[in-house]
């Protein structure tokens, strides 16, 4: 994986231990939403085990009306492989694996590649190294 330089999106990132990453990207969507971004304009996606609100979601709605609560005026929860694709202003990717899974590079990738206005990276700045390579942790602001 390599930078390309240019103009993009508005990134962030927030160091975290993989253990803290889920409650860590919750703090982050409602500084987001606190900050005035409106709730169906952020995404929150895991590379790891689904978030809480997914499972919940799915479980509540089906396969089907899980994908339907993407229109819905809410905050979108979902997995950067489920989500190829599609877009929103701001997405909060969530590092809650350490990077050594299959797919670590393109869960990254995915995740980095789906906000138009601001990324949010939450995780560990180990991780992002051992996936991405110093020269994209440095571009994400990992320290």
């Amino acid at each position: 994986m390599y930078a390309r330089g240019g103009d993009g999106v508005d990134v962030r990132f927030v160091p975290c231990s993989v253990d803290d990453a889920i409650e860590t990207a919750d703090d982050c969507v409602d500084q987001l939403l606190d900050d005035g971004w409106g709730s169906a304009d952020v995404c929150l996606l895991t590379t790891g085990h689904r978030h809480p609100v997914q499972v919940e979601r799915t479980d509540f709605h089906d396969q089907d009306g899980y994908w339907g609560t993407w229109w819905d005026d809410d905050v979108f929860y979902g997995h950067v492989l489920g989500c190829k694709g599609l877009e929103r202003r701001v997405v909060v990717l969530c590092l809650n694996e350490d990077g050594s899974r299959d797919r670590a590079r393109e869960r990254l990738y995915v995740g980095m590649s789906r906000a138009t206005d601001v990324l949010v990276v939450v995780g560990d700045p180990e991780a992002v190294r051992r996936v991405a390579g110093e020269d994209v942790a440095r571009r994400l602001g990992v320290s």
